[in-house]
């Protein structure tokens, strides 16, 4: 097969979009840092329009945070296609890491190189190179980028569940796995904070009437931490702790703690919270001790639909055809935005960025090499889609 001329060239513009890359990760646009994540989307905004600039652009609200961006091409074309993907990370301002290096000839580190600007540089690319091919008047396409991925997608929620709305597909430019692998389905998450209450006493009164809230809440820590042996599929972890008072001669009446949950399917959620609340009513049960649980799950788990296993197949057959090695596609217990589209009902396929590792380190990085091939095969599958080769409904 003969690849339309845009997207056979996409790997003469490596050294260009690694650069964009650069530039894109040296803004420190942390989940918290609201002037940085300003910044971050008019650098965005700034791109996107001068490459496109027949798109619309707009800035939706994100409660809790600053605006999204979005951009968006020839909504009322037959078929239309959502691109997600996020320009906010897990790196402050007093994170010691703030700027990339080149390692070596493949290799960039730093900060959100792969998770996830180098996902948004093969976006653009990939629409970049489809704009050029002929039939690209048949397909709408969005670019929705976000800024509070990391801290759960609490404001950016909305925007997934109107873009569901409006789109047949979506693809997530989370990174592929250093395989090459993409994402076929993710856990679902959440968080649940445990409180336990006792009753003061001092720690020397003899027999002590005192109930330590501590203890109790390690108790409950312990077996909730046995729940994934019962419950495969599930993940318990407690990720902080705290309790007591400055003085140590006091039973401590109060502990809390809290808890990363994972599950794989939607019917795990009431199986996991109804073990976790009958534990907490054992330790209710004793006199003078009350365990109380808050919280829930921001993200359902993103299961595989069919749809997605068919779309999977023309996947693979526009990587070989770039020249990307074989890869398939796996489970993974992170979540991502794909798990929201999934449960407003529209399929994606998840992972499609580049490939990279170390997210959420400051060993963080990106083979630069990839991302050409990656957006090749974007740009491809697109470019199928609007000559009709590939049916997405």
């Amino acid at each position: 097969m003969i690849l339309p001329a845009s997207i056979a060239s996409l790997p003469s513009r490596s050294s260009e979009l690694v650069d964009l890359l650069e530039s894109w990760a040296n803004i420190n646009s942390g989940s918290g840092h609201h002037a940085g994540l300003d910044r971050m989307r008019a650098a965005l905004r700034e791109t996107f329009a001068r490459a496109f600039p027949a798109a619309q652009i707009e800035e939706p609200e994100c409660p809790g945070t600053v605006r999204a961006l979005r951009v968006s091409m020839r909504p009322q074309a037959r078929s239309q296609i959502l691109l997600s993907g996020h320009f906010d990370t897990v790196y402050e301002t007093n994170d010691p890491f703030q700027h990339c290096t080149r390692i070596d000839a493949t290799t960039l580190r730093g900060p959100g190189v792969i998770d996830m600007k180098g996902g948004i540089v093969a976006m653009l690319a990939a629409l970049q190179a489809f704009e050029q091919t002929p039939h690209a008047a048949n397909v709408g396409w969005e670019a929705l980028l976000t800024p509070d991925e990391e801290t759960g997608s609490h404001g950016s929620a909305p925007l997934f569940v109107t873009a569901a709305k409006r789109h047949h597909f979506a693809l997530v430019f989370e990174p592929a796995r250093t395989n090459g692998d993409i994402v076929k389905s993710r856990k679902g998450t959440g968080g649940i904070v445990v409180t336990a209450r006792g009753r003061a006493a001092h720690a020397a009164k003899i027999p002590n009437d005192g109930r330590n809230a501590i203890l109790a809440l390690a108790e409950y820590l312990l077996a909730a931490s046995k729940i994934p042996s019962e419950l495969p599929g599930v993940l318990v972890n407690v990720g902080n702790i705290r309790g007591g008072g400055p003085a140590t001669n006091v039973v401590p009446d109060f502990a809390e703690a809290e808890l990363d949950v994972r599950i794989t399917k939607v019917a795990d959620r009431e199986l996991l919270l109804a073990r976790l609340n009958t534990l907490a009513a054992e330790i209710n049960a004793r006199e003078g001790f009350k365990l109380e649980l808050k919280g829930g799950f921001n993200r359902a788990p993103k299961e595989c639909v069919p749809a997605e296993e068919k779309l999977f197949a023309h996947w693979q057959q526009a990587a070989a055809e770039v020249g990307v090695a074989p890869f398939s596609w796996v489970h993974t217990g992170g979540a991502s935005d794909g798990n929201l589209l999934s449960v407003a009902g529209l399929p994606n396929l998840d992972g499609v960025g580049p490939i990279g590792d170390h997210l959420h380190s400051n060993r963080e990085y990106i083979v630069t090499p990839t991302i050409a091939p990656r957006a090749q095969i974007v740009a491809l599958f697109l470019h199928r889609v609007a000559a009709g080769e590939i049916k997405l409904g």
